[in-house]
Parts: C-alpha cells; sequence; structure tokens
C-alpha cells in the first residue's frame, strides 16, 4: 500500500492537500449544494481514498459555494441515488454515514452556511464540526415537507442534543443557528466567520502533531459509547425510502412550489425552516 495516494478528479468534489497528513474535501454544487446521486459517488470514492493513505490523519470538509455546507438530498433524483457495491440492497448513502464516523482519521466539518437534511445528517456523522456564528444554520426538513429523516438525523440529534430538543427539531422542521446549535450540543464550536478557518487549521495541525494510532484508537473508544447500531441506519433510510411514496409529499412541494412563484427560490431555500410553516390557502 502506498503511504500517499493521488486522489481521483471530480465533478463536484475538490481535494486541496494542506500536507501531507491534512486534506481539504471541498463541496461545490451551486447555487444551493443540493446532494445528487453523484455527489453520493464522488463522496463514498474520496473516502475510500481517504482511507487508504495511510499518512492521513485529519480530513476537512468544507464549501466552495457561499452560504451552502452540503444541504439537502436533491429529492427529483431520488430514484437515483446509488447502492452499494459490496452489500446487496444497501444504500450508500447509509455506507458513506458509517464508513465516514469509524474511519482511521479525524473529519472536521467546516460550516459557513446553510445544511439541512442529508447535509446535516453528513456534518454529525463527523467527529467534530465546527460553524460560522454568522452564517451557519442547521435543520432537518424531512417531516415538514411529509416524508422522513433517513441519513442518521433521527439517530444522531438524540444523542447530541437530548430526546425533546431532538423532537422539537425533527418534527417542527425549523432552522437553528450557529449559536443555538453550539448551545444545543449540535456542533462542537461556534466561531467569528473570520477566525473559523484559522481556527480549524490550527486543530487540524494539532491533531497531525499526535501519533495516528492512538488517534484512531481513541475514536474507536468514544464511537463505543456513542454510535448509534449500524441496523438502526438502514431501518431508517427504509423508512425513509418508503415515505417518499406517500401523498403527503407530492402535496407538499405543491404548496412549496407556490410559495417559490411568491417569493423566489432563493429565498425559499435559504429560509426553508420558516416557509415549511407557511399554511397556502388550498393547500394541506
Amino acid at each position: 500500500m502506498n503511504n500517499t495516494v493521488t486522489m481521483r478528479t471530480y465533478r463536484f468534489i475538490q481535494i486541496e492537500k494542506i500536507n501531507a497528513q491534512v486534506t481539504n474535501v471541498i463541496y461545490d454544487n451551486p447555487p444551493v449544494n443540493l446532494i445528487r446521486p453523484e455527489t453520493v459517488s464522488e463522496l463514498m470514492d474520496v473516502i475510500t481514498d481517504l482511507y487508504e493513505d495511510e499518512n492521513l490523519k485529519v480530513a476537512i470538509f468544507s464549501s466552495r459555494t457561499n452560504d451552502y455546507f452540503y444541504n439537502h438530498f436533491d429529492l427529483s433524483k431520488f430514484s437515483e441515488f446509488p447502492v452499494s457495491e459490496t452489500v446487496e440492497n444497501n444504500p450508500l448513502w447509509t455506507e458513506i454515514i458509517l464508513k465516514l464516523s469509524e474511519a482511521p482519521f479525524v473529519s472536521i466539518a467546516v460550516i459557513k452556511g446553510r445544511t439541512r437534511g442529508g447535509g446535516n445528517e453528513l456534518a454529525l456523522a463527523m467527529d467534530l464540526r465546527y460553524a460560522s456564528k454568522e452564517k451557519a444554520y442547521f435543520g432537518q426538513p424531512e417531516v415538514g415537507t411529509g416524508i422522513l429523516p433517513g441519513g442518521g438525523g433521527a439517530e444522531w440529534l438524540p444523542r447530541f442534543i437530548g430526546r425533546d430538543r431532538a423532537f422539537e427539531a425533527i418534527l417542527t422542521g425549523i432552522d437553528y443557528d450557529a449559536e443555538a446549535a453550539e448551545r444545543y450540543g449540535w456542533i462542537t464550536r461556534a466561531l467569528p466567520d473570520d477566525e473559523l478557518d484559522g481556527f480549524v487549521l490550527n486543530i487540524a495541525e494539532r491533531l497531525a502533531s499526535f501519533d495516528k494510532q492512538a488517534l484512531s484508537k481513541a475514536k474507536s473508544q468514544i464511537n463505543r459509547g456513542s454510535l448509534p447500531p449500524h441496523k438502526d441506519f438502514l431501518k431508517s433510510y427504509t423508512e425513509f425510502a418508503e415515505s417518499m411514496t406517500w401523498p403527503s409529499l407530492s402535496r407538499k412541494f405543491k404548496s412549496l412550489a407556490v410559495l417559490a412563484g411568491q417569493v423566489g427560490g432563493g429565498e425559499l431555500e435559504k429560509n426553508l425552516g420558516y416557509y415549511l410553516g407557511i399554511k397556502e390557502k388550498g393547500s394541506f
């Protein structure tokens, strides 16, 4: 096995090697960084390559698209989302969440914009989450659109923020700013936007100065007490896929389309948590 792996070239993801021990994985799918089927395939390839890099100790996940980290799934493409090549009928998204949470390197999310649904679940699977006080917002909008979470939100949030706050977050679909997320335990820390990159780089360099085996084994110890059972992730994704057939989704999409015509699609996406609670005349 090579000590350093040459990363492949991707459509939506760019790889920036900060040094031999630290890599920045940058997502860029403007205008709002939706997670597409290609995103899922690319993420799996990236994480596989990171696993094979013996020198890697820290992987930073960030975004180049203004106002958005990884966003929610592009539900119009849901039927095209890939399945695992190694486990029959296993959704690739579930495999990504598990591989990332159990990776032999430390994963850090740098969140400078909105992250909801699948994007928020991806961030929750990472080891550390640092967010911009001014720009970061978090949410699980699925129930508000008539479906269920399926990528780990229902598994991670009760463990991180408690049962009652998880009920509020998942059942209401509202957005939480970075300071509320920090106070709840949703993220590791909220920092001023102009300090965020420097702070994360210092953390990454500190971790990179430590022994990789010690970092990896310490992660395994923490995971024993905190990682949700594998079967629960698969169960939730199966329930999410089933909920995609419920009539409530098409009704809500029609209602949101009316709102998009009134306020604009960009405004709707930017403040989705708010608009999910707006009831249009004639809607459900």
